[in-house]
């Protein structure tokens, strides 16, 4: 019933943010904004202005890379900046699913629809990945219920929906801790290598590959110490060791392997170029000419970044294009883009000082606790205290710094909502913990006594669509978090499908 329930939700915030964008965006003027915009080289057909019109909002600011990449491939060279995956698999959609309407669409109509149509179901499956994994690290159902209902109306909602790769991101990325935490390492390595094949910092994931097989080989050490006697001892420790080992060496290759695949194809594409001008279409190239984007020539000079030690094209990209490096950010004039990213942060930081406060000893120890003290994997403490949590609060800590220290600030929304889960646990934990509508109990308050009467008679299966109607009566803490989620959710799509500075 709970899985049920978020998928319902899910579908819900999904339609409502197709809809929105739509509106928005034909209600609100677009913004002359400096951003990539590639001329039309293909002819439109009869149903292209229809579908423009529709979902032509989904298709602004680092979309227009992924819908250019899925049409015309890695032409230019900060094109880079963005993983394959997403833009293959709108391609599929597009030349497969959608090939019927081939005569009414052209290949970018399509692609959009593809965008709508696959956005809308990777952010389902990412809801239930998301639920899936709660369940069983936080041991708590309503804990996990509320987490991903929150997860329905997250923040970055507008970059689930529209043409970019956090949905396909975060469903491979819960999907694959899913897996991992169950044990089936395998699979969980070729879900977390296929999540890095849609953004670099799938390689973060390689911290879970290497701690929580490092937790379970600890737990069998400690046990069959405890339970067996004589030399064997000495064998089984060399195995599971030799074990850990091969597990780990295996499978951060496996994850890192697109990263390095896709860096050795841009490598091939600039340093050792196969591409005249002349194959490219007028129209692009003389927008590289006016923009300064690097085409492949293999008639010209090769870049200066392929003759170093290392030739990384990403990083390359990152430093020139978006001047992202060590706190090259902290300016005067990026003090909106910090605020915007204030309440991202706020939640991570609560979680990290929770998290600790509650468990300052687990946290020194990293985590490794006495199995035989019954605080192990098999009986965890329910909630957010979880030991289990641990992990993932390290990892959302290392996000946070990361985004703040090193990127573009303002991303850290989109960043970490479709990274971790952590934002939405800590979120659900502090409406459960301050939210007296949310409990079965009688207070002072009139409301709530009336919540709390029909709720002993039936528990509904969405809370957060029970606290709407109650907003001005909820604690401090439920109008904070819910009004965050709700107002980032409205004016992303706002501001976002009109080419307005966003997140």
């Amino acid at each position: 019933m709970d899985v049920r329930a978020v998928l319902e939700f899910a579908t819900v915030t999904r339609g409502l943010s197709l809809v929105l964008q739509a509106v928005l965006n034909a209600a609100i003027p677009d913004h002359d904004a400096d951003a990539f915009r590639p001329p039309r080289t293909e002819d439109s057909l009869y149903l292209d202005s229809m579908v423009e019109w529709l979902f032509g909002g989904l298709s602004h600011w680092d979309a227009e890379h992924f819908l250019f990449i899925a049409e015309r491939g890695y032409l230019y060279e900060h094109n880079f900046a963005f993983f394959p995956l997403f833009p293959v698999i709108l391609r599929g959609l597009a030349e497969t699913l959608l090939w019927p309407l081939s005569s009414w669409l052209s290949v970018r109509g399509r692609l959009l629809v593809a965008v709508a149509l696959g956005n809308s179901a990777l952010f389902l499956l990412s809801a239930v990945a998301l639920h899936a994994l709660s369940r069983i690290v936080l041991q708590d159902r309503r804990l996990a219920l509320l987490s991903s209902l929150l997860y329905c109306i997250t923040p970055a909602n507008v970059f689930m929906t529209a043409g970019y790769s956090e949905s396909l991101f975060a469903a491979l990325t819960f999907g694959g801790l899913y897996l991992l935490e169950k044990g089936f390492i395998f699979r969980a390595c070729l879900a977390l290598s296929i999540a890095t094949a849609a953004r670099s910092n799938g390689l973060v994931n390689i911290g879970f590959l290497l701690y929580l097989p490092s937790l379970h080989a600890i737990s069998q050490i400690r046990l069959y110490r405890a339970t067996t006697k004589g030399h064997s001892k000495v064998f089984h420790y060399i195995w599971v060791i030799i074990c850990l080992l091969l597990t780990s060496v295996l499978g951060t290759a496996i994850i890192a392997l697109p990263f390095c695949a896709f860096q050795y194809y841009g490598y091939r594409t600039f340093c050792t170029p196969s591409t005249s001008l002349e194959s490219i279409p007028p129209a692009l190239l003389s927008i590289a000419e006016r923009k300064g984007y690097r085409v492949p020539d293999e008639n010209g000079p090769p870049p200066l970044w392929c003759m170093r030690p290392l030739p990384l094209l990403y990083s390359h990209i990152q430093d020139v294009y978006w001047d992202v490096g060590f706190l090259r950010y902290f300016e005067l004039k990026q003090i909106p883009n910090f605020l915007l990213a204030l309440p991202m942060a706020t939640l991570g930081i609560i979680a990290c000082y929770a998290y600790f406060q509650a468990n300052p000893e687990l946290c020194v120890r990293l985590g490794l606790w006495d199995t035989s003290a019954n605080k192990g994997l098999d009986k965890p403490t329910p909630g957010f205290f979880n030991p289990r949590v641990f992990v993932y609060v390290v990892h959302s800590a290392v996000l946070l710094v990361f985004g703040t220290l090193c990127m573009h600030v303002q991303v850290l929304t989109r960043f970490m909502a479709s990274s971790s889960p952590v934002p939405f646990w800590i979120s659900a934990h502090l409406l459960l913990l301050n939210e007296p509508l949310l409990h079965r109990r009688k207070t002072s308050n009139p409301n709530v006594q009336l919540h709390s009467r029909n709720s002993c008679k039936h528990t509904p299966q969405n809370p957060i669509v029970a606290l709407l109607p109650h907003f001005k009566a909820c604690s401090s803490t439920t109008q904070s978090i819910l009004g965050y989620f709700l107002s980032y959710w409205l004016l992303g799509l706002a501001l976002h499908c009109n080419f307005l500075p966003w997140t």
